[in-house]
C-alpha cells in the first residue's frame, strides 16, 4: 500500500439520520473528479473585472500545471484506477475504477445507506462515508479535492408553488420583465444563457404550449450531458428546469440556451458549473437556482466552487445565483442563521426574493417589500451574513452587519440583488401541459441572468463579476442608482430598511437605469 497523507478540508462529519441501505457493490465502477492546484494564484483584480481573460490564456496562466496532471495520472494508474478526463483550464482531472480500488486509493470506506432528500421528497440511497479522505504522499499539495465518492444529494430546487387562487395575483415573465423595466430595444440576441439543472428535464410540447401562449417563439435551447446525466423529464425536478427556461427565455427571447443536467452530487454540481464556465463561446451569463446551506458542504466542495466561479468571472461570465427560500435559517434546524450556497460565494450575484404588485400595462409597481409567506407555509428570501466567506472589498461600504456566530466579525453579505419570488405574485408557467404558478428565488436567479444578457446585448460588453460595478459608490442607509430600493419587510432575523440590507441586497431592478449607469 502506497503511503497517504490527510487531505485538507476533506472532513464529512456523521450524519445522524443516515442508516444501513443493503450492501455497496464493491466491484462496480464510480468515476470521481480531482481538482488541482493552480499553477500561480488567480489575480483578485482579474476576477473583479473589468479585464476579461481567454481560456487558453487562463490554462496557461492559472491553470493545473502539465507536470501536475502528469504525476497525479502515474501515481492513479499505479494505484489501477483509469484517467479518464483532463481539463487543463479548470484544473480537474477525472479518474475512475471499482468501488473498492477507488476507496482504498483515496484512503476511505464506502457504504450504501439511505436518509431524508434535502428537498423533502422522502428517502434516498446513494454511497456514504465519514471521516477524512487521504491521497497518495506524492500528491500531497497537489490535488485540492476529491469529489464524488460520496455521492449523497448536495442540493436542493429553489422554488416554491402556489395556489391555484394565486393566478389571479401572478405574472408572466415578460410582465415582470416590463414592471423592472427590462431595456427597451433589446432581447438578449447574440447571447448565451447557461443554465444548471441537478435533475428534471423538460419536453418540447412543454416549450411550445409556453411560449405560443405568450406569442412567441420557441427559443434555442439545447441540452448538454454532465457526469452521464441528461435531459430526464418525469421528475419533481421538471418544475425548476421549466421555470428556469421559461423565465429566461420569455425575458429574454433572443438569446440561446444551454442547459447543463447533471446528477445531484458535489461532484456533479461543481463539474456543471466548470463545463459551463469553459465552454466556447464562453456563455454570457450562468443561472443557479440550486443550492443549500454553506455549513452543509465540505470545505473542500466549498472551494473547488467558489475557486470555479472565480474562473468564470475571470472568463467574463456572470453567475447568478438563487440565495434560498427558507428564511434567515436556509432551512436547518438548528435555530440558528444560516446562508444558502453557492449564492454566499462572493464570485456568485446573490439574488434573493421579494414580493411584486403592480400593473404591467402601464409598468407601474404599486408596492414591493421583502418576500416572507413562511407563516402561510409558502417560503421567504435566504439571506445574511456567511460565516465561511469573508466581506469582499466591493461590499465593504455596503453596510453589513457582522456576522450573529462563528465569534461575530464581518462575513460577505447575501444577497446582492433582488426580483420577485413569493409565489402569490408568482410567474405563470406550463409544467406537464399544465398552467400553473411558482414563485422562489428559482425564478429570480433566470431573471437577472435574462437581464444581464440584455445589458451585455446594450453594451457590447461581457460583465463577469457584477457587483464591483454595482456596489461602486454604495454608503449604508442610501438609495443605490439602477435599483428599486426594499425598506419594507424581513426574512426572520433580518429586517429591511434603506441602502442594502440582507434580505433584498440592493434592491431590484430597473434595467433601464441599470443601463444608464453600466454605460457610463
Amino acid at each position: 500500500m502506497p503511503s497517504l497523507v490527510p487531505l485538507p478540508g476533506s472532513e464529512r462529519a456523521q450524519l445522524p439520520e443516515a442508516r444501513p441501505a443493503g450492501e455497496l457493490d464493491q466491484s462496480a465502477r464510480i468515476e470521481v473528479t480531482l481538482v488541482l492546484r493552480r499553477r500561480a494564484p488567480l489575480p483578485a483584480e482579474l476576477v473583479e473585472g473589468p479585464e476579461v481573460i481567454s481560456n487558453s490564456s487562463l490554462a496557461e496562466r492559472y491553470g493545473a500545471d502539465p507536470a501536475d496532471v502528469m504525476l497525479v495520472s502515474e501515481v492513479l494508474q499505479r494505484e489501477g484506477l483509469t484517467v479518464t478526463a483532463t481539463h487543463a483550464a479548470s484544473r480537474r482531472v477525472k479518474v475512475a475504477g471499482s468501488v473498492a480500488d477507488v476507496a482504498a486509493a483515496f484512503g476511505t470506506t464506502l457504504r450504501q445507506v439511505e436518509s431524508p432528500h434535502p428537498d423533502g421528497s422522502g428517502m434516498t440511497t446513494y454511497r456514504y462515508r465519514e471521516g477524512q479522505l487521504f491521497v497518495p504522499a506524492e500528491l500531497g499539495g497537489v490535488v485540492e479535492a476529491v469529489l464524488g465518492l460520496d455521492n449523497r444529494p448536495q442540493a436542493r430546487a429553489q422554488f416554491r408553488a402556489a395556489a391555484a387562487s394565486a393566478a389571479a395575483t401572478s405574472f408572466t415573465a415578460p410582465q415582470v420583465a416590463a414592471l423592472y423595466q427590462f431595456p427597451a430595444g433589446t432581447d438578449g440576441t447574440g447571447q448565451v444563457i447557461a443554465i444548471l439543472e441537478l435533475g428534471g428535464g423538460y419536453t418540447t410540447s412543454d416549450l411550445t404550449t409556453y411560449f405560443s401562449g405568450l406569442g412567441m417563439a420557441v427559443p434555442s435551447v439545447t441540452a448538454v450531458s454532465v457526469d452521464g446525466a441528461g435531459n430526464s423529464p418525469g421528475d419533481p425536478a421538471d418544475v425548476e428546469v421549466l421555470l428556469d427556461i421559461e423565465v429566461a427565455g420569455s425575458a429574454a427571447p433572443g438569446a440561446s440556451q444551454l442547459v447543463y443536467f447533471a446528477p445531484n452530487t458535489d461532484q456533479g454540481f461543481i463539474d456543471a458549473v466548470s463545463d459551463a464556465a469553459h465552454a466556447s463561446p464562453a456563455p454570457t451569463v450562468i443561472s443557479v437556482s440550486w443550492g443549500q446551506s454553506e455549513d452543509v458542504w465540505t470545505a473542500q466542495g466549498r472551494a473547488a466552487m467558489d475557486s470555479a466561479l472565480a474562473d468564470a468571472a475571470a472568463l467574463g461570465v456572470t453567475v447568478c445565483a438563487a440565495a434560498g427560500d427558507s428564511g434567515s435559517s436556509d432551512g436547518v434546524s438548528d435555530g440558528s442563521v444560516h446562508v444558502d450556497f453557492p449564492a454566499s460565494s462572493p464570485n456568485a450575484l446573490a439574488c434573493g426574493g421579494t414580493r411584486l404588485e403592480g400593473d404591467p400595462s402601464t409598468g407601474v409597481i404599486s408596492a414591493e417589500t421583502v418576500w416572507n409567506e413562511s407563516a402561510a407555509g409558502h417560503g421567504a428570501t435566504g439571506g445574511g451574513v456567511s460565516d465561511q466567506f469573508p466581506l469582499p472589498a466591493w461590499q465593504q461600504t455596503a453596510g453589513v452587519p457582522a456576522r450573529a456566530v462563528s465569534g461575530g466579525g464581518s462575513g460577505r453579505g447575501v444577497p446582492d440583488v433582488a426580483g420577485n419570488a413569493d409565489p402569490l405574485t408568482g410567474y405563470q408557467v406550463v409544467v406537464n401541459g399544465q398552467s400553473q404558478v411558482f414563485g422562489g428565488t428559482s425564478a429570480v436567479a433566470p431573471l437577472w441572468a435574462a437581464l444581464t444578457a440584455r445589458l451585455a446585448q446594450a453594451t457590447g460588453k461581457r460583465f463577469g463579476l457584477l457587483q464591483p460595478l454595482l456596489y461602486a459608490g454604495v454608503t449604508p442607509g442610501t438609495d443605490v442608482a439602477g435599483f428599486q430600493d426594499i425598506t419594507s419587510g424581513n426574512n426572520g432575523a433580518y429586517q429591511a430598511g434603506p441602502g442594502w440590507d440582507a434580505c433584498t441586497g440592493l434592491g431590484s431592478p430597473n434595467g433601464t437605469a441599470l443601463l444608464s449607469r453600466l454605460s457610463a
